[in-house]
Formats: C-alpha cells, sequence, structure tokens
C-alpha cells in the first residue's frame, strides 16, 4: 500500500511530493500533463528566477527535481478514488491503494457553451455519475466527452441499468479500451427541456436523442471532480473547501493549488503543496500509531 499518493505533477504536486519525501516516507505521484500552466508563456514574478521560464520549462524543471530525488512518478489518469480510512485510486494504469491522497491536479474545468446546459444544472445535467447515478437507473441518460473519464462514467450509470449514450460533442473519441455503448461523435447543439431534461439536439439530425439525464464528462477527471465523486465538501464557487493545513472535510484526503481556489498563482500552489506535503505526512504517521 502506498503511503502518500498525489494526483497532479504541477507546481503543488512536486511541493507536496518534495515534502513528504523530505519527511522521511515514499510519495507517488500521478501525472496527466501540465494542465493550466501551458498556457503560461512567460512567468517572470516566482521567486529565484534569473531570467523568465514558461510554463512548459517550469513544469519540466519540477518533474526532473522530483526525478532527482527518487520520488516515483507515474504518466496515467486517475478515474476514481474512493474509500475512508484508506483509500483505493482507479487509474489508467491499474488500480492503487493509498493511506493518503492530496488532490493537486488544478483547478475544475469550464463547462462547454452548448445551450441549456447551464440553465438545466441539477435538473438533470449531472456532473458525477457515482453521486447520482441512482437517480436515473433504468432510464436513457447520455454522457458528454470523449475520454477514458467518459467511458468510466458510462460504465458507472450502465450499472443501475441506465441505457446510456455517448456524445462526443464532436471530439474524436479518444478511448483506451472500446466503447460498448452507442456513440454519437456530432457536435452538440442544445440540451432540451424545461423543468428537466427531455433530450439532446445534435448537428446530425432534426430531432433530440431522448434522454432523462445527461453527465458531463469531459477531459479528465480534475481535482474537484474527485472530490465532487468522494462526497468532500465544496466551496459556493466550487472549490475544495479545505482548512489552513490543507485538510478536506474527508479525513486523509488533502487538497492545494488552483482546486482550493483564491490566487491562481505558483507562488500560492508551491505553498499549498509544502502545507498538504507535510499534513499528509504527518496524518500517515498518526495511522501508523493508532
Amino acid at each position: 500500500m502506498e503511503q502518500v499518493v498525489i494526483m497532479g505533477a504541477g507546481p503543488a504536486g512536486i511541493s507536496a511530493a518534495l515534502y513528504v519525501k523530505r519527511a522521511g516516507l515514499d510519495p507517488l505521484v500521478f501525472n496527466h500533463g501540465i494542465g493550466a500552466l501551458a498556457k503560461a508563456e512567460k512567468i517572470e514574478n516566482y521567486y529565484g528566477l534569473e531570467r523568465p521560464l514558461s510554463g512548459q520549462e517550469l513544469f519540466d524543471r519540477g518533474i526532473a527535481q522530483a526525478k532527482a530525488l527518487g520520488i516515483r512518478i507515474i504518466d496515467t489518469e486517475v478515474l476514481e478514488i474512493s474509500g475512508f480510512d484508506t483509500f483505493e485510486i482507479k487509474t489508467t494504469a491499474g488500480t492503487f491503494e493509498a493511506v493518503s491522497v492530496i488532490l493537486a491536479s488544478g483547478s475544475t474545468r469550464k463547462s462547454p457553451r452548448i445551450k441549456g446546459l447551464k440553465e438545466l444544472e441539477g435538473r438533470g445535467v449531472s456532473y458525477c455519475a457515482i453521486c447520482d447515478a441512482f437517480f436515473y437507473r433504468r432510464k436513457p441518460v447520455g454522457v458528454l466527452g470523449n475520454s477514458d473519464y467518459a467511458l468510466h462514467e458510462a460504465r458507472i450509470l450502465s450499472q443501475t441499468g441506465a441505457e446510456v449514450t455517448v456524445f462526443t460533442n464532436g471530439m474524436e473519441p479518444d478511448f483506451s479500451s472500446d466503447c460498448e455503448f452507442p456513440l454519437v461523435t456530432a457536435k452538440a447543439v442544445s440540451v432540451e427541456g424545461n423543468e428537466v431534461v427531455t433530450g439532446i439536439l445534435t448537428e446530425d439530425k432534426s430531432d433530440p436523442y431522448p434522454i432523462e439525464g445527461l453527465f458531463v464528462a469531459l477531459g479528465t477527471a480534475g481535482s474537484t471532480e474527485i472530490a465532487r465523486q468522494m462526497g468532500a465538501e465544496l466551496t459556493e464557487k466550487s472549490d475544495i473547501r479545505v482548512n489552513e493545513l490543507m485538510e478536506s472535510t474527508i479525513p486523509g484526503i488533502f487538497a492545494a493549488g488552483d482546486c482550493t481556489g483564491g490566487l491562481l498563482q505558483v507562488a500560492k500552489a508551491v505553498h499549498d503543496g509544502a502545507q498538504a506535503g507535510l499534513t499528509a505526512a504527518k496524518y500517515v504517521r498518526n495511522q501508523k500509531k493508532a
């Protein structure tokens, strides 16, 4: 069993890993790409830089620093985390068990601009299959996405007997395994319905596909999506709620960086990661004593 698993290899995640390592534990970092840091063409306002660095350069330096210290980094996508006391982490590279987890993979994604999507949130539009699948058992539902995360959500829904169709919204399917569900690749035009979702209209036909629920699972599962799946408390802005020690409302689950809101800067992410790493290390030691 892993001691500390860290979801995310950006400034928050790598900072957390460094502090866990210095505390004498052996962290495992899951890396699924650079994230929002890729948008930083030039970083000049971070301590110790004698010349501006791009976000990619800073990201690469962090990875190299961690590897130089013997920190293990696996390139994989986290699909689901479950459990209490100890945690099971399902990824595209397999399933792992851990005493504690630090969520540090950036802020939640923006919803796609599809007519009716925002208006019908909570009335048929959902962002968490584990949370809401029960309400759609044996009903026709759609999953909006084109990656392994979408396929994972579709499979959770199918376990309740839901009739699942996957809508890729005009994107090419990018699944690592066969999709066993009906697949619609046309771009979505609108989510139909007044009080509740009744269908989704796409560019390939004049009539909406009849569905009673639409689960948005675009891209990968970010820290906020994972926290929501687990039942951790979120803020009004859908950030993960943490205290000053970066503890979430679930014991053993910590969060750091953009997913906790506030100042979306590298300096803040590094601070959050350092604190989360220290707190997680202390948590693991206390669990061992118990």
